[in-house]
């Protein structure tokens, strides 16, 4: 079975260990980036260690937020994981450890339409001049002629 293992609360040595195991019994796994901590400062959870484990292990990784809001898993995202793990609760105000760091039924949508977003404005990284910039390029730069 394919398996997403946490790194939250492990060091590089730790997650080497893990995945010579994954790899020697020929297991199907992703690492996940994570901070176990409820809620995770932002200045804590290094967005660039995603960049980090793909590098080192060569393999796919996810991204599990415990942050409070959106917008660092937006930005995980743009990391080009390939899952995204988040908390839901019914309610935020309910008792939990990890409540805070939850997100409800609202805030889930708007996590995804948003990230649904960034996934069509990443794009292909090809710079190209668009027909719609083009007409307005063309009347600007008519604007400056006149002006000169």
């Amino acid at each position: 079975k394919h398996t997403f293992i946490s790194t939250g609360m492990t060091n590089l040595q730790t997650i080497d260990e893990a995945v010579k195991i994954f790899e020697r019994n020929n297991c199907s796994f992703e690492l996940m980036h994570c901070v176990s901590t409820y809620p995770a400062k932002n200045e804590e959870i290094n967005l660039e260690v995603i960049r980090t484990l793909k590098s080192r292990y060569g393999c796919n990784v996810g991204y599990s937020g415990h942050e409070s809001g959106v917008a660092v898993s937006c930005g995980a995202s743009a990391y080009g994981i390939s899952s995204l793990e988040r908390h839901i609760t019914l309610d935020r105000a309910m008792y939990g450890s990890d409540q805070s760091a939850s997100l409800a039924p609202n805030g889930l949508r708007f996590l995804i339409g948003a990230i649904r977003s960034i996934e069509t404005a990443k794009g292909d990284g090809i710079k190209r001049f668009s027909s719609e910039e083009e007409k307005i390029a063309k009347k600007l730069r008519q604007h400056l002629e006149f002006n000169e």
